[in-house]
């Protein structure tokens, strides 16, 4: 049987971004980058990505697609944007679902996994995230609240099976988190910091997440309803901001990979890009725990 490391050699499948950062039109160090760096970047990755990670990023962009449809609809149709009926629910979850499905295809093939198992998992958390959005946007569209909406037996099995996939969303994601650490990230300067960095504060996004769905579930098991619909606004601000390091950072670091600073100025950046966005998190925490 190959070890770990000997079916890590032969896959090449690990190199396609960085090598999409340092193929053809990519900077060799001096110069300003190529004015079409980045659409022949995504060309690349697109053409070289396996058939579960086309997958993925095709479902990626349909859940965007779908969260500005609804903004659309929003538009058209008004209504409350705060509250726990509003179209804000499917246009919110539809852009953060479908970014956060693309962003994890693409920024754990920089990660030291088996090949089989993150192509599983990737394919396992795109069903879970259509589960989702699909949902929500659902009980939107009925006009009844999605999550914590133990009202009637088909709303029952509604917030239950949202609840079950966030749960999922939460093992899934935490191995990916698991295995940044386990190994170095493969990537340009910057790239395993922002990767590291983007999984941990992805980590309090899960368990911002998972105490809403905690303490929601509890003011409904106890009859208080209307209190589980208004009782995760506080957490919303930091389960939003850690959502989404996971995209930002990798992003940040891939365009700092374009540019012809040195490799030092480049980890520079990301390190204070990284105090940055924890000063953030740190902030949205703070404010959570006074308004809890």
């Amino acid at each position: 049987m190959k070890s770990h490391a000997e079916s890590h050699k032969e896959t090449p499948q690990r190199a396609v971004p960085a090598a999409s950062l340092t193929g053809p039109g990519a900077p060799t160090g001096s110069g300003a980058p190529p004015r079409r760096a980045l659409p022949t970047a995504v060309r690349t990755l697109w053409h070289s990505a396996r058939p579960s990670e086309r997958l993925c990023h095709a479902t990626g962009v349909v859940l965007v697609l779908s969260g500005l449809a609804h903004l659309l609809v929003f538009a058209v149709d008004g209504g409350p944007w705060e509250g726990p009926v509003s179209w804000r629910k499917p246009v919110t979850f539809g852009l953060s679902f479908g970014l956060t499905l693309i962003a994890l295809t693409w920024v754990t093939s920089y990660l030291r996994f088996s090949e089989r198992a993150r192509r599983a998992l990737l394919v396992l958390f795109a069903a879970d995230c259509v589960l989702e959005v699909g949902g929500i946007t659902l009980q939107a569209w009925r006009g009844v609240p999605s999550h914590l909406n133990m009202e009637t037996p088909f709303n029952t099995v509604v917030s239950m099976a949202l609840a079950v996939g966030g749960g999922l969303l939460v093992v899934l994601l935490s191995v990916f988190a698991v295995a940044s650490f386990r190994h170095r990230p493969d990537g340009p300067a910057g790239m395993p910091l922002a990767l590291r960095a983007g999984f941990a504060v992805l980590l309090v996004a899960l368990a911002s997440g998972a105490a809403m769905i905690a303490r929601g579930v509890f003011l409904t098991r106890t009859g208080h309803q209307e209190a589980a619909y208004h009782s995760t606004a506080a957490l919303k601000p930091l389960h939003g901001v850690s959502l989404h390091a996971v995209l930002v950072l990798p992003a940040l670091a891939w365009l700092l990979s374009r540019t012809s600073w040195g490799e030092r100025t480049r980890q520079r950046i990301m390190t204070v890009a990284v105090g940055a966005y924890a000063a953030a998190v740190l902030g949205a925490g703070l404010w959570a725990a006074v308004a809890y």
